[in-house]
């Protein structure tokens, strides 16, 4: 059964069972208490972090650390404490990723707390604020514009409530929804005011059961999690024959004894493993959602970081985003010799008639005072998909008046003289709304036809300081900003002007635009601003982007923007926005600001770009681990390392270095295909790095001979792998700087420092024998080193990222 389908049951069967007692003043604090005490209570978990018992399992329980477990359990019995050092570093790793994800878990909880939802309920006959999981059964909840329904429930009262179920049931038209009909939690009110009784909290919700089943919140898909996952698949299907095959090598072939044979097996095992490659994203991952925090930025889902790294286009609506929430009335114009006085009070009375105003008629009350002499007889609740609201009125000595007050070129026909002053104040950048006079039905759409202007209302909109930064670094890193806005497309665009935005002066009127999917793609690749924008179009818009291979991020703050916000590759919504927008964005700026969305991008390419280092760093070396074994078995030879060996180089050139690479800043591009990208140089260096490897260790076997052999072979072999594998390192942490050259000089004194103190010497079994053996072991890898830089122009060439 289909998404639609199941919601559309689920809301049939809500109304025939909807059996909720209307009580106006609520429930009272006692019945709040029995309901908390029988556990009806909204416990639906936060999604923004998993508990500590799953970030625990999560690091230790994994396929690799399972087998890693194993053969350092074995190492412990049969080898020296040396060789198994592998296994504290992995403990060490797996401990750091627990702390440093606990320490997300609870940055992200904090912000969560700050930006959640908490819904308005009737106790004891007044309003409180309560969070989402206060919510008992039968709770009377209010509902606003832009308010999301958080458990489902039965309208008890309504005013021109509508509500948009396109979230559960893919329909974009809102339900207009009258006392006694259900209401779906995941839904959203677009328009009017009203209050629905509680029916079902917590796991019960509707929301809540496609939530866990995975249907109702869809996750940012993260190309880093899944190229890694698609890695680490083919390494483990690559490694079990290989290990195999190196065993019995080891065991049966060379007839060695038991304890040698198993150390040099698992020194064998444990590189292939790139046990440390996931720890490290998660770190990554976890040290980018702490550094966003710190700046009031929530991130609901993790991979967004990574995905808004990947933007190349940004849809901005323009109030809330570019404009800050509030606004100024700074003129009124009258029309048709309207008077003043009269027209000032029927102003009045509008914003007086609404409990709910919005930014523009907040404004307007702020104008003009209440008047309380006149009653509303009907009110019919702004809506952007109208682009007008509607009142009438009883005003108090027997006469009756109904007025509309919305966008101009919405209530007049274009050949109407006062679209040119509307026109002119717009360009200007100035927001104008119409006051007509009508007569019939406000909810008619024909009532337009009579409508006789009265006056217009001239609003000024307040630009954040900070958008016209912003807009340049978009700019400059090649990111398209779309600016579509359900405002006059003339005062959006002077508004973008303003901010410096190219091509924002030839604004493009949404109405004019195809419906056709690949026409209006290419409408918007060609247009910079779109006014008179309806939520559905915004959808539809981002849409056609989409299928134009361009990575969507929308931005927003009104119930307007919801559809839009949900099918973008990545939502962001102010945390001042509606209920409903906070809700299905990925990223919540709860400071408000514009300016944080570049430290967003400059922090998911930071993951990105150092991720594919350290990844290339890991890969290398389970290749060239891989390739050894594979030569060891065919040659007949036992297998050169100890697994001390290769802890130490593993820990000199991939292990510390990648922790500084990990979290180091990156201001590198994000690309598309990471596994190609990090393969294309993985691959030719491991297999550089093996074939330099074993020719040394080939080359010390015929050269040494006798007592001590094997281990000057297994030394010369090492001396070669430390040098490729420093120069592999050298070549990840391009471009230079300072401390990347600090870290690769370290790395290799420390190497060093092993060979000269007769201590380390013993510990690691090192010892360097003659002269000939180590400088040839030198020379080869100095030509490996060279084969690696004219490998990585060759890739850079001929095999695209």
């Amino acid at each position: 059964m289909t998404q639609r389908a199941r919601a559309e049951d689920a809301i049939v069967e809500a109304g025939e069972e909807a059996d909720a007692p209307y009580r106006p003043g609520g429930l009272t604090a006692d019945e709040v208490a029995r309901r908390v005490e029988r556990g009806e209570v909204n416990d639906v978990p936060l999604r923004s972090s998993r508990s500590v018992l799953d970030i625990v399992r999560g690091n230790v329980l994994t396929r690799f650390n399972a087998v890693i477990g194993v053969l350092w359990v074995v190492m412990l019995v049969v080898a020296p404490f040396q060789d198994s050092l592998f296994g504290f570093v992995i403990v060490a790793n797996t401990g750091i990723g627990v702390i440093q994800e606990f320490r997300a878990k609870k940055t992200l909880d904090s912000l969560a707390v700050v930006g959640e939802v908490r819904p308005t309920v009737r106790r004891d006959g007044e309003p409180v604020e309560v969070p989402t999981s206060g919510i008992v059964l039968g709770d009377l909840v209010e509902l606003g514009p832009g308010d999301k329904v958080v458990v489902d429930g039965v309208v008890a009262e309504a005013d021109n409530l509508e509500v948009d179920e396109s979230l559960l049931t893919g329909e974009a038209d809102p339900v207009r929804k009258r006392p006694g009909d259900p209401v779906m939690s995941g839904s959203f009110v677009v328009a009017g005011v009203g209050a629905f009784t509680a029916t079902k909290v917590g796991r019960g919700a509707y929301a809540a059961q496609l939530a866990e089943e995975a249907s109702r919140f869809t996750l940012v898909h993260s190309e880093l999690r899944s190229g890694i996952s698609t890695i680490l698949k083919y390494v483990t299907w690559m490694m079990l024959p290989t290990a195999a095959a190196l065993a019995v090598s080891q065991f049966v072939l060379k007839g060695t004894d038991v304890e040698d044979s198993v150390a040099r097996t698992v020194g064998g095992i444990v590189p292939m493993i790139p046990e440390g490659l996931v720890l490290l994203t998660s770190v990554a991952f976890a040290v980018g959602v702490i550094r966003l925090g710190r700046k009031q930025c929530l991130v609901q889902e993790l991979p967004a970081i990574e995905g808004l790294a990947r933007v190349d286009v940004v849809c901005l609506d323009k109030t809330g985003t570019l404009t800050e929430g509030g606004m100024d009335v700074t003129a009124l114009r009258l029309l048709d010799g309207s008077d003043e006085a009269y027209v000032k009070r029927v102003l009045g009375a509008i914003g007086d008639s609404d409990p709910r105003p919005n930014t523009s008629l907040r404004a307007i009350i702020d104008a003009y005072p209440d008047n309380d002499d006149w009653r509303c007889t009907e009110a019919l609740p702004f809506s952007s998909a109208r682009g007008y609201s509607g009142v009438a009125f009883s005003e108090g000595d027997g006469q009756s008046s109904s007025w509309l007050l919305g966008a101009p070129d919405v209530l007049l026909p274009g050949d109407d003289p006062a679209l040119g002053e509307t026109d002119a104040l717009n360009r200007r950048g100035l927001r104008v709304l119409l006051l007509a006079r009508v007569s019939g039905e406000l909810d008619d759409p024909r009532i337009v036809r009579g409508a006789r202007p009265t006056a217009l209302v001239v609003l000024e909109q307040r630009l954040r300081p900070d958008a016209a930064d912003t807009l340049a670094y978009f700019a400059d890193q090649d990111v398209d900003a779309k600016v579509i806005s359900g405002d006059n497309a003339v005062s959006v665009g002077a508004v973008a002007a303003k901010l410096g935005l190219p091509g924002a002066e030839h604004a493009v009127d949404a109405r004019s635009l195809p419906g056709e999917r690949d026409a209006m793609a290419r409408a918007l690749e060609d247009g910079v601003v779109f006014g008179r924008v309806t939520p559905r179009q915004k959808r539809d818009m981002v849409g056609a982007l989409q299928s134009r291979g361009r990575t969507v991020a929308m931005t927003g703050d009104g119930v307007n923007d919801v559809l839009a916000l949900k099918d973008a590759d990545i939502g962001v919504s102010m945390g001042s926005g509606s209920e409903a927008t906070r809700a299905v964005a990925q990223i919540v700026l709860l400071d408000n600001s514009f300016a944080t969305l570049p430290a967003v991008v400059a922090e998911g390419r930071r993951v990105i770009g150092n991720i594919t280092r350290v990844a290339t760093l890991f890969l290398t070396k389970t290749v060239y681990s891989m390739l050894l074994a594979v030569l060891v078995v065919a040659a007949r030879v036992e297998y050169p390392f100890l697994p001390r060996h290769l802890t130490l180089l593993s820990t000199l050139t991939i292990g510390v270095p990648a922790f500084f690479l990990a979290l180091a800043p990156n201001k590198e591009r994000a690309q598309p295909h990471f596994v190609r990208r990090v393969m294309r140089y993985a691959l030719p260096a491991g297999l550089v790095a093996a074939a330099a490897t074993f020719t040394t260790y080939l080359l010390a076997a015929r050269y040494y001979s006798g007592p001590g052999a094997l281990a000057a072979e297994t030394s010369a072999a090492t001396l070669t792998l430390f040098l490729v594998s420093l120069w592999v390192l050298a070549i990840i942490a391009r471009p230079y700087t300072w401390w990347r050259l600090a870290l690769v000089a370290a790395m290799g004194g420390a190497f060093l420092l092993v060979l000269a103190v007769p201590g380390l010497q013993d510990f690691f079994a090192l010892r360097l024998v003659g002269t000939t053996v180590p400088w040839a072991a030198t020379g080869i890898a100095v030509a490996a080193a060279v084969l690696l830089e004219v490998a990585w122009r060759w890739v850079e060439r001929r095999i695209p990222a």
